[in-house]
């Protein structure tokens, strides 16, 4: 459970790197759903909430407006991994709705968790990164917005199933892999002259 409870958090920092960063901090500050070991707890620090919750907002207008968007998606590359990191270490060392007795993976490297984290997120950022300016071209940057919200709501889905159910949190990534390989497969046939489907 802890696995997943990690995965989720890291590909939905993959998404919006603020999101499950914020999540955590206030579900661990106002709710009995986390409990943060004592080496996360800064994560529900008020001013880390408040500067997380102001890079949020400036996250969620910029990735909402063509052009806009690729260049926030570049700075972005830098921090979902980090993001991605924080959050997989730190959800799987915390006590969760599921995970109630954080075991030996998240207490014995904590560098582990967090470099898996990484990798995750980052691999979540680079396939958005890839699929987004696609979409842009294709619908002359009308879709940057609907993309936008929709990675939005897919994020915060994902963190609360990583809280509350981590198993559901398996079908979701498999499900975010099949759009991210049929938009990336459509951006080609597209490329190549052939017709969409």
């Amino acid at each position: 459970m802890e696995l997943l409870t990690g995965l989720g958090l890291a590909t939905a920092a993959g998404l919006n790197a603020y999101i499950p960063l914020l999540a955590l901090g206030l579900l661990a500050r106002f709710t009995d759903l986390v409990t943060l070991p004592p080496g996360w707890a800064w994560l529900e620090n008020g001013w880390v909430m408040a500067i997380v919750a102001a890079l949020l907002v400036v996250e969620v207008v910029a990735d909402k407006i063509p052009a806009l968007d690729s260049i926030n998606d570049t700075i972005q590359t830098f921090v979902r991994p980090t993001a991605g990191g924080i959050v997989f270490g730190s959800g799987t060392a915390a006590q969760t709705a599921a995970v109630t007795d954080p075991g030996a993976f998240a207490q014995s490297g904590q560098w582990i968790p967090v470099a898996i984290g990484v990798i995750v997120a980052l691999v979540v950022s680079l396939t958005k990164s890839t699929v987004r300016p696609a979409a842009n071209v294709a619908t002359a940057g009308t879709a940057a917005p609907v993309l936008s919200t929709v990675e939005d709501i897919a994020s915060v889905t994902l963190v609360f199933l990583a809280i509350l159910v981590p198993v559901l949190v398996l079908v979701a990534a498999i499900v975010l892999a099949w759009l991210a390989v049929r938009m990336i497969r459509r951006r080609r046939r597209a490329g190549a002259g052939q017709p969409t489907r």
